[in-house]
């Protein structure tokens, strides 16, 4: 039972009455009845809701509880509730006691700053010239905007053990009507908020509420979150806090045996602002701050400053402290904790030489690194990593270079499963290659999820960590660009995404990027990639492809060649295997005749439809030039190939040496004079609204303000230039442009 894992009078004391529906509350009272506890238990806690509490009810609704609800409601409908509220079970309450979960971060860092050892405790005093209402405007005016409603609380009632317990208390109000009103109530707090009680203070709720309720559903910023310990001395609690350098807005003195830090966490929404208390939890757990697991919801009460508490003051005892921002906090703790290695001696190295990652594409690539296949639209390139993962499956070639055989992970991010599927099944056919190792071949379709990459590295490592992969292959790279692709700075820190998953899978990536717009003859073949040059430079490997133009000749010839294998194998099945010599093979007009005059007339017109079909493929083929830049291989000679749908095959003939690239009908002066044309500021927000839309639905601003990463006015006046506005946080065209 759930009684035997949770002490339930402690999940209780976390859940707020006020804070329950009706139907929650009648739950409640179930579930106790249904797991043996007393009466008194929901009565002593309902007393807390003295809008609620009315005495002899309680009796009746208990005696009303009598089946046909049991299986539905027991001790685990009272957890759920107050994990509903922010509460959490110990076992995950502890970050150290738990695994990471799906949006965790990665890495070994244990995120510890603090030497509890040697950490001295920073003495509080109280203050001798006070000014209550002093500290409490100043303590509104740093947390909240004027037009911000604040939820506080001064009422109390006692329970049967004598213990105080806050109502639900006041919402109504906004902070500038509340400062307002201090400001003229001649330091009488009481008189603005209502009296307190004096031997327990008062609370106030540090994120802004709707002014509906008192619940998470009514905060309207996820602005900051509440560290407290109750079980630390107060001035170790004020030191590690600063030696944390913990973005506090407010640090008030509960008057009692604790500190309430007020931190800046600042999500933008519910699930982004458990993430980041979670995270914020555990760090302070690892540098020895003991916090109450129990404050995490972000309704919570903490002390009120400018208030007396059993002869004790509750004040202001700083603002503003630590680092400035979340952000700029957890970019701090992280740069402190790094997982840099240490220095190396040489010597020692090469008395004993680590070996060599083993090649996963031979001559080309090595285990545990990375490759990106460059190439314009429609080269095939999603076909082209589709059979290199049949290669790697299956233990065979691709584009002539052996592959290590294994396991892999292709990542689909661009087309539909159904598509993605069929394509598999059309590129095992036109290899001719029995799908015996399929299985080893794992497809995570993510068309309409797809991420910015820095969201997705870790999603991937957890789902992959135990399938032992050798490679993983992520199609296509625009899907999941974090930032500006012609930032150097932003593109090295999403090519790092990629080091990581090689590092901590063990396997080699490999992605394919575009082209830049313009013409590419008179580049290098690493110089074609779109946008920052370090898409080029980051990968170990660099294969670029490059259309050639197919002379008429030679497309001639390639039919030919297509229909003469095609009638001698026609002949062949109708039993006519030597029909024709071997000058005769050579031309596909002596080979159609031939057929004519073995076929009967019905065949032979059947056959001659499957030829014209022949002609129309071979007028669709292109042709291919892969040039390579290496890491750990010497440079291999340029490679011809044809794209012959759906499969790229080597030209071992050597037919396609002798033909240019595609753009090459330009005059020389044409070619040097056409540069590679840098997209405009409204093609790159187009690029960026068409990479975010899934299946053509509107984008959020704050989607695209993540995605490039700049300021927000940078963004909206950008957006305005190039005809787009902001309309209830979507991205639209403008009306007169629509």
């Amino acid at each position: 039972m759930a009684d035997t894992y949770y002490d339930i009078p402690t999940v209780l004391s976390a859940i707020d009455p006020a804070a329950c529906e009706y139907d929650e509350w009648c739950s409640i009272g179930m579930a106790l009845k249904a797991g043996g506890f007393p009466l008194s238990m929901w009565k002593d806690w309902s007393r807390r809701d003295t809008a609620r509490y009315h005495e002899g009810e309680f009796e009746r609704k208990w005696e009303s509880f009598k089946g046909g609800w049991s299986a539905s409601v027991n001790i685990g409908t009272i957890v759920h509730i107050a994990e509903s509220q922010g509460w959490e079970p110990p076992a995950r309450a502890i970050a150290g006691n738990r695994s990471l979960d799906w949006d965790g971060e990665i890495g070994g860092d244990d995120l510890k700053i603090v030497d509890t050892r040697w950490i001295e405790g920073q003495e509080l005093h109280e203050p001798d010239k006070w000014d209550p209402v002093g500290e409490l405007i100043t303590y509104l005016q740093t947390l909240f905007d004027s037009s911000e409603n604040v939820g506080y609380v001064t009422k109390a009632w006692k329970t049967e053990d004598g213990v105080y317990m806050p109502t639900a208390g006041a919402y109504d109000r906004t902070a500038g009507q509340l400062i307002e009103e201090l400001s003229r109530c001649g330091g009488d707090i009481g008189k603005v908020l209502g009296d307190y009680v004096p031997e327990v203070g008062a609370w106030i709720r540090f994120n802004p509420l709707d002014g509906k309720g008192i619940k998470n559903e009514n905060v309207t910023e996820f602005r900051y979150a509440l560290i407290e310990s109750d079980s630390m001395e107060i001035e170790r609690q004020n030191a590690i806090i600063r030696e944390l350098e913990l973005p506090v807005a407010c640090l008030v003195h509960s008057g009692k045996k604790s500190l309430h830090a007020i931190v800046k966490v600042e999500a933008g929404s519910y699930e982004e602002y458990k993430k980041r208390v979670e995270y914020l939890y555990s760090v302070c757990k690892k540098n020895g701050l003991d916090i109450d697991q129990k404050n995490r919801n972000p309704s919570r009460l903490s002390r009120m400053p400018g208030i007396m508490r059993n002869g004790h003051k509750q004040w202001l005892v700083d603002t503003n402290i630590g680092q400035p921002s979340w952000s700029e906090w957890k970019e701090w703790i992280e740069g402190v904790n790094d997982e840099l290695p240490d220095f190396e001696d040489l010597a020692d190295a090469l008395e004993d030489l680590p070996p060599l990652d083993p090649p996963l594409i031979d001559g080309v690539l090595r285990q545990g690194q990375k490759m990106l296949l460059v190439g314009p639209s429609k080269a095939g390139k999603s076909y082209a990593l589709m059979q290199l993962a049949i290669a790697i499956a299956e233990g065979g070639r691709w584009l002539g270079w052996q592959c290590t055989q294994g396991k892999v992970l292709y990542v689909n991010l661009e087309i539909a499963k159904a598509t993605c599927y069929n394509r598999f099944d059309e590129i095992y056919k036109a290899t001719g290659k029995t799908p015996r190792r399929a299985s080893d071949i794992k497809v995570w379709n993510l068309r309409g999820s797809a991420i910015p990459m820095d969201k997705l590295a870790p999603k991937l490592i957890r789902r992959a960590m135990k399938e032992h992969f050798i490679a993983v292959i992520i199609d296509p790279l625009y899907k999941i660009i974090t930032g500006d692709e012609n930032s150097a700075d932003q593109m090295a820190a999403f090519c790092n995404q990629f080091d990581k998953v090689c590092n901590e899978l063990g396997c080699a990536v490999i992605y394919c990027h575009h082209h830049s717009k313009g013409v590419q003859s008179n580049k290098r073949s690493m110089d074609r990639a779109s946008g920052s040059g370090v898409f080029a430079r980051d990968p170990d490997a660099l294969l670029d492809l490059i259309e050639l133009n197919v002379t008429e000749a030679l497309r001639e010839q390639e039919t030919n060649k297509a229909l003469c294998t095609y009638w001698d194998r026609t002949l062949e099945d109708a039993g006519f295997p030597d029909a024709a010599s071997q000058d005769q093979l050579c031309s596909s007009v002596t080979m159609e005749g031939i057929a004519k005059s073995k076929l009967s007339n019905f065949d032979f017109q059947t056959a001659l439809v499957n030829a014209n079909n022949i002609k129309e493929t071979v007028s669709r083929y292109t042709a291919w030039r892969i040039e390579g830049t290496l890491r750990e291989f010497p440079k291999f000679k340029p490679l011809y190939l044809w794209f012959r749908y759906p499969i790229h095959q080597v030209d071992n003939i050597g037919s396609l040496a002798d033909l240019r690239e595609d753009d090459t009908t330009l005059s020389a002066k044409g070619r040097r004079s056409k540069k590679a044309k840098e997209p405009t500021e409204r093609e790159k927000i187009e690029n960026a609204l068409s990479a975010l839309s899934v299946n053509g639905e509107p984008v959020s601003f704050k989607a695209l303000l993540d995605y490039k990463q700049v300021k927000d006015n940078t963004l909206r006046q950008a957006l305005g230039r190039c005809g787009y506005c902001v309309n209830n946080g979507i991205v639209m065209k403008k009306e007169k442009e629509q």
